[in-house]
């Protein structure tokens, strides 16, 4: 009899270990099954695409191996001139919006994180464009940026042609992002904030710092894991743009601000080539990849 109660005994703490040991698998695996059904199986299936002549209108897909991303190397290919242009657009994109989108939330953030009576709704209000569709977005601000019918216009005096020429094009896409997504990444800092310690800004002023001194060596010490997720996410999303390019200037003038996203969904799905659309998506992911480790780098040697 106890011979059986110690076997029981040992299964059920067998049993209990194993449970404890399998708790968090149980609480990852949706996840789990939403990233491989959603994110990983189409990222390996995109890459067999990539190997092949894939036309929607063709019954077979030829096999091409490299051919779609050589292409992109070759001045000689059909898509190389265009996706090359439509690389410098994101470039452009991204190469003035980020700055404004990482700096300018940071000094909002710091303003509305001093008590001040109203500040709950100043939160609100900065935070309130980025809940709006980029549809609802891009075509509001089409229309009050008209040249004939907008209001922007008529208030400054001016007859710029804010959709469809350079460098007002640049100005309206980046403008109206900055706009439109400001407030996240000023919540994200304000989160941020929170979590450092007020012991800090109390001692900083014991020492006599002022409020620059503060920033300096309390804040953006304390705001570096946050800094980081920031520019690297702004950056990401940036790189990504599409619905202000396709809605806002739909690439004009002359595809000066048709970004590589915008390209690659006319080459896959108007001109049914998705094998080259892919390759196109690949070599992308792969240059955000390489920026990505560089910002972190930057960020790693600076701590």
């Amino acid at each position: 009899m106890a011979t059986i109660t110690a076997k029981a005994s040992r299964t059920g703490t067998a049993s209990l270990s194993w449970n404890g040991r399998a708790t968090p698998y149980l609480f990852l695996a949706p996840y789990l099954v939403l990233f491989c059904v959603f994110v990983l199986a189409p990222a390996i299936f995109g890459i067999w695409v990539s190997l092949h002549d894939w036309d929607f209108l063709l019954e077979g897909k030829p096999f091409v191996g490299l051919d779609n991303y050589t292409a992109l190397l070759d001045p000689g290919s059909a898509v190389y001139a265009d996706f090359w242009m439509s690389m410098r657009a994101t470039g452009i994109f991204t190469l003035f919006s980020v700055p404004f989108l990482v700096v300018l939330p940071l000094g909002i953030a710091l303003l509305l994180n001093r008590p001040f009576r109203g500040r709950t709704f100043f939160r609100g209000l900065f935070f309130a464009p980025y809940v709006l569709g980029v549809a609802v977005v891009c075509l509001m601000w089409r229309l009050l940026l008209d040249p004939n019918l907008g209001l922007i216009d008529s208030l400054l005096g001016t007859d710029i042609a804010w959709t469809t020429s350079t460098p007002w094009g640049w100005v309206a896409l980046v403008g109206v992002t900055v706009w439109w997504t400001i407030g996240f990444n000023g919540v994200i800092y304000l989160a941020g904030m929170q979590d450092i310690p007020r012991e800090l800004y109390d001692a900083a002023k014991v020492d006599g710092a002022g409020r620059w001194a503060e920033f300096r060596h309390v804040t953006l010490p304390g705001l570096r894991p946050v800094a980081l997720f920031v520019v690297t996410t702004t950056i990401l999303a940036s790189a990504n743009m599409f619905g202000q390019s396709y809605l806002l200037t739909q690439g004009a003038p002359g595809g000066e601000t048709r970004t590589a996203i915008v390209y690659m969904l006319d080459v896959g799905l108007s001109q049914y080539k998705m094998g080259s659309a892919s390759a196109m998506s690949y070599v992308l992911t792969l240059v955000l990849i390489v920026v990505s480790v560089l910002n972190f780098r930057l960020f790693r040697g600076r701590s």
